[in-house]
């Protein structure tokens, strides 16, 4: 009997991603689209694919398909769910951070981590569940409003885990009613006068 792996060729793999608009896959969603019903053979069938550049392999368990374009931020929610764009990643695509960070910033209610894929830097910041909310869906992603954006980055701030120039930040852009109501949520003294402190 012939092994299912090889009942599958390269051009057919490709042609079912492309047919299901598929730009990143985890194995369980491989072993979906592809119907393998043993899961060596699907690793292995994995393995052909990215030795063959149709895969390339994230991290473990985590692909990307070659043959599309894929935005850092879409990357950066798929490696870590939940998790959302936020911080200086956000505030930069809003334009309220002139600058361009290196590193895609993210927050997420698991532990923190950091991961480096295709030589950038992936951060993703703990935040508690009942913080985890003010996002919108832009394309294929999920950011952080940008008052959401902006209260992350003020309370990692106050809790002295990041830093930077408050003042290279354009809060004209800013909805500071829509701001206060979120900063509510949070129940942290220090962010609450950081807020009053620099958002007039």
């Amino acid at each position: 009997m012939i092994p299912i792996m090889e009942t599958i060729s390269k051009q057919k793999a490709i042609h079912i991603l492309i047919q299901k608009n598929i730009s990143l896959l985890d194995i369980s969603t491989a072993q979906k689209i592809f119907s393998f019903k043993k899961e060596n053979s699907l690793y292995k069938f994995l393995q052909r694919l990215e030795r063959a550049d149709i895969l390339k392999r994230i991290v473990k368990g985590k692909y990307l398909f070659s043959f599309k374009e894929i935005n850092d931020y879409e990357i950066a929610n798929f490696l870590t769910t939940p998790s959302y764009v936020s911080l200086e990643s956000a505030l930069s695509f809003y334009g309220i951070l002139a600058q361009f960070p290196y590193t895609i910033t993210s927050v997420t209610t698991t532990k923190t981590r950091k991961i480096i894929y295709n030589e950038k830097e992936f951060e993703f910041a703990h935040l508690r569940r009942e913080n985890f909310f003010g996002f919108v869906k832009k394309d294929n992603f999920l950011i952080a409003q940008p008052e959401k954006a902006l209260l992350d980055e003020l309370y990692f701030i106050s809790k002295g885990l990041i830093s930077i120039s408050l003042n290279e930040l354009n809060l004209s852009l800013i909805n500071k009613n829509k701001l206060l109501k979120m900063m509510q949520y949070y129940k942290f003294l220090p962010l609450e006068n950081m807020v009053k402190k620099y958002v007039k």
